[in-house]
């Protein structure tokens, strides 16, 4: 099992913050391996909404669909079960003091088949990877005027 937790401290308030985060139209301008987020189902994002990603990890070229199966103003969790490493991504937006947002970053997955035998190689790739997503988006949000 990976099991992946990052988070860092934005200073923009929690709206903003998850506003941002959880839309699948930012995620190619703040996560460095994904490359292209679409729509699958019809906006707005709710429970159900699926979107395809196409990601560059560890020299691959990987495309997969998430499916939102929680989202809340606070929290979104996402999950996919094709391919050969099943994942769920949770984002949870909490206060972290006055216009301050303590975002965590979560991706659990079971790995399978040949997978398996690389999965604690890949837990550090994307533990190392979220921190530096965490980061840019950090910097975007830190740089945008309200």
């Amino acid at each position: 099992m990976a099991d992946v937790i990052t988070s860092i401290v934005i200073n923009k308030p929690v709206h903003q913050v998850a506003s941002f985060a959880s839309d699948p139209g930012n995620a190619p301008i703040w996560y460095v391996n994904i490359k292209e987020a679409n729509w699958r189902t019809e906006k707005p994002l709710r429970v159900g909404s699926q979107i395809d990603f196409v990601a560059h990890f560890m020299g691959k070229k990987m495309a997969y669909t998430y499916e939102v199966i929680e989202y809340t103003p606070e929290k979104m969790v996402m999950r996919t079960a094709q391919g050969p490493f099943p994942m769920q991504t949770t984002y949870t937006f909490t206060s972290a003091g006055e216009n301050k947002t303590k975002m965590t970053f979560r991706n659990n997955g079971n790995p399978s088949g040949f997978s398996r035998l690389l999965a604690p190689f890949m837990e550090m790739m994307m533990r190392r990877a979220n921190n530096n997503d965490l980061k840019k988006l950090k910097v975007i949000l830190e740089g945008k005027n309200d």
